[in-house]
């Protein structure tokens, strides 16, 4: 039974900044004898994140929801999420992870709802960004990026280590933009991975929502700020009498089961919101040669079947050298080591389409133990 709200954060920000990350940071602050719940959203249709979050640690809880940004998740495959994590996790805190190309005012709406008042209490949002990209109109115009900025109550400028004599400068600017979308007061804290968690970003974590939204429907569009008001789901306009339908605290957690094809796979493609998407999951049988993952990677960003369209791969493989976790950004990669992972799965994301059959065979003859027919 639960006896008091849950504190609950929503950690948001563009694809590739680093929400992941900073989560897996929040995680190792985690008070001994608490339990921490974490919802992922992922624009993809295989889910990767939770993996890259590897947590084998008693007391902490993660869940899944792939397959689109959360304002097309936020009925209810996202509320029954939420339920079943609360009712098998029992969480002291629920972090939230909406996907980079979501819009979490969203979210926000739906854990404001009349029914979540006793479960749910709403600490502050927090927006990761990377300074960085303030001068690319692929960011600072498109409407889910303000959109993040808008619902934010802390703004976190991440890989401040990366912007060497350009830091002033560039925090500045980012300032500035927030200034010209009517947020000059929110508060800027700038973090690098490598750093422990500040004293601040820590105090902030436990502050009530400041930000209200605009949920009285559809009032007209601010062309700076996008359109933020918000519908309420038709589920919920009922003011609540379907929760049971819903099992908010309902025992056991709906997965979808993977129907591999004769080759131990699975591939699930999605678009939306100007990008595509293509995942793959393979059983975990299979195992992949290390090294030529790391070519298959590399040679996407180079490839002229992909050009400047990649935008986002990441992955968790079973590999000849051991379970890795890839992600690449912005023609950066980073590898980790992981401890375990129920199977292996790669997610690309790009913002024009790509003959996906093609980038499927590189991807098969990566495999390491039997050749793929």
């Amino acid at each position: 039974m639960i006896i008091k709200a849950i504190p609950t954060n929503i950690i948001t920000g563009f694809l590739g900044v680093g929400k992941t990350s900073l989560i897996k940071q929040l995680l190792a602050t985690k008070p001994a004898g608490e339990t921490w719940a974490v919802l992922v959203n992922e624009f993809g249709e295989v889910g990767i994140d939770a993996g890259l979050l590897n947590s084998a640690e008693n007391g902490i809880q993660i869940r899944e929801v792939s397959g689109g940004c959360m304002c097309c998740a936020a009925g209810v495959p996202t509320q029954v999420a939420i339920n079943q994590l609360i009712a098998k996790a029992k969480p002291d805190r629920l972090l939230i992870e909406p996907t980079g190309l979501g819009h979490p005012n969203e979210i926000i709406k739906v854990l404001s709802a009349a029914h979540y008042q006793n479960v749910i209490s709403l600490r502050s949002t927090l927006c990761l960004v990377d300074a960085r990209k303030i001068h690319d109109p692929r960011y600072r115009e498109h409407a889910n990026f303000i959109q993040q900025l808008q619902v934010a109550d802390v703004i976190i400028a991440t890989k401040s280590d990366l912007y060497d004599a350009e830091n002033t400068k560039l925090l500045y600017e980012l300032q500035t933009y927030l200034s010209h979308i009517e947020r000059a007061d929110i508060p800027v804290v700038s973090h690098t991975n490598q750093q422990s968690l500040p004293r601040a970003l820590l105090d902030y974590l436990n502050q009530p929502r400041r930000v209200s939204l605009n949920t009285s429907g559809p009032t007209g569009v601010n062309p700076k700020l996008g359109n933020l008001a918000i519908t309420t789901p038709s589920l919920l306009r009922t003011g609540g009498s379907h929760l049971s339908e819903l099992g908010l605290f309902a025992d056991g957690v709906m997965e979808t089961s993977l129907a591999f094809d004769k080759r131990g796979m699975v591939r699930k493609q999605n678009r939306g919101e100007g990008c595509f998407s293509c995942g793959w999951v393979f059983e975990p049988t299979l195992e992949f040669d290390f090294e030529k993952l790391i070519a298959f990677i590399q040679r996407q960003s180079q490839s002229s079947n992909m050009g400047q369209a990649l935008l986002r791969l990441k992955a968790v493989m079973i590999t000849s050298d051991g379970i890795a976790g890839f992600n690449w950004i912005d023609h950066e990669l980073s590898v980790l080591e992981l401890d375990d992972t129920l199977d292996s799965r790669l997610e690309i994301i790009t913002v024009n389409d790509v003959d996906w059959d093609e980038i499927e065979q590189q991807l098969m003859a990566c495999f390491n133990s039997r050749l793929f027919n």
